[in-house]
């Protein structure tokens, strides 16, 4: 799910949310987003016992979300 331009950004650049940011990010609970990152459809790191999703990476998931949503509307 990563970019090219991600894996060329160094850590100290790349912004992270916390589960709740992406909840409110999203509009959804906050289990929603445990399970997004236990699936492995949206990726975090762990600090402590709480984990942390780069800000891009939720970008994507809704981009690819909504284009995957008008994709299967626009088939006859």
């Amino acid at each position: 799910m990563r970019s090219e331009g991600d894996r060329e950004r160094p850590l100290n650049e790349v912004a992270f949310l916390t589960v709740a940011e992406v909840a409110s990010v999203m509009r959804v609970s906050k289990m929603t987003v445990y399970r997004l990152v236990h699936s492995g459809h949206l990726p975090a790191i762990r600090v402590g016992r709480s984990f942390r999703v780069p800000e891009q990476a939720v970008h994507e998931y809704l981009l690819e979300s909504y284009m995957g949503s008008i994709e299967s509307t626009d088939r006859p």
